[in-house]
């Protein structure tokens, strides 16, 4: 069967800018396990193999669904390019939460337009990077999660802040600014984001929200990543409950994947990812309870 495919879907956030997703899917008219996948920074739902993931996703019998983050420096008529500076610049840990948070109440509406393809008793949380962090947060608060799978996720949020006389700076000037390597265009900063994170430094705590997980945790991880060590993945094994970790030798941040991607497959290394990721989510939780977690903790 075909994928159905329904692109950039604008619905409301709470904090004054659309959120747009994707949603891949098989029309057969059944409910389908749930697949939500939020990026990472600098990242938006369109970059490099995410479709393909989707498409494959979709045609393993998932309904997933993938967004940008409403503040992610991307807008509604251009999704893919970063037009929208002052937006990143406002863009913290709060928003990010929030923002997927309406989008697990959308899928939940009782008039979802898709309604009747999800099975919103299976909810399963995908991050890559930052948006692996965001999703341990979220699937700690949010009971309606039952699987959580994270690619390359850091395990300090506050790790990348600027300390001393640097953040006496970015207090006074009140904007910073970090280059995107792949359009090499100046992103900023606001102050707020750290504000932000010093008054929600709990809630942002990675290691305290893993050691809360109540469900089971895939962990993946890049041998040769360069932006978020390798060491992050055996600090979440560690921290996580019910937890199973697979390191994917030789490949980097993005599992080897590139943007644009317009080739027919994945990149060997994501589809090995992909590969072991469909058994952990199709495993009965007791199985996966009894083979990776410890049931008194």
């Amino acid at each position: 069967m075909e994928v159905t495919k329904k692109k950039n879907i604008q619905i409301d956030g709470k904090h004054n800018k659309p959120i747009l997703c994707d949603v891949f899917y098989q029309d057969d008219q059944k409910p389908k396990p749930v697949v939500i996948f939020c990026h990472g920074y600098k990242g938006f739902k369109d970059w490099g193999a995410w479709d393909k993931m989707a498409e494959t996703f979709a045609e393993k019998g998932y309904f997933f669904v993938k967004f940008n983050f409403s503040h992610n420096g991307t807008t509604p008529e251009n999704p893919t390019e970063f037009l929208n500076i002052e937006a990143f610049g406002d863009n913290n840990y709060t928003i990010e939460l929030d923002d997927l948070q309406s989008v697990i109440d959308w899928i939940l509406l009782p008039d979802f337009p898709q309604a009747v393809q999800v099975d919103v008793s299976h909810i399963n949380l995908i991050g890559h990077s930052r948006g692996g962090a965001i999703a341990i947060i979220k699937a700690v608060n949010e009971k309606r999660i039952t699987r959580l799978v994270t690619f390359a996720a850091p395990t300090d949020l506050g790790s990348k802040f600027p300390t001393g006389e640097e953040l006496e700076k970015w207090e006074k000037k009140g904007v910073q600014y970090v280059v995107n390597s792949r359009t090499k265009q100046q992103l900023p900063h606001h102050y707020q984001f750290y504000k932000n994170y010093k008054e929600n430094k709990e809630r942002f705590n990675v290691k305290s929200a893993t050691q809360k997980l109540d469900v089971p945790h895939m962990i993946a991880h890049g041998s040769n990543d360069t932006t978020v060590s390798i060491s992050s993945s055996g600090e979440l094994f560690e921290w996580s409950p019910i937890s199973k970790l697979l390191l994917v030798e030789n490949a980097n941040h993005v599992f080897e994947a590139t943007h644009p991607w317009d080739k027919d497959e994945l990149p060997e290394k994501f589809q090995y990812l992909l590969d072991r990721t469909f058994p952990f989510l199709e495993a009965e939780v007791q199985a996966l309870v009894d083979e990776y977690g410890d049931s008194d903790d």
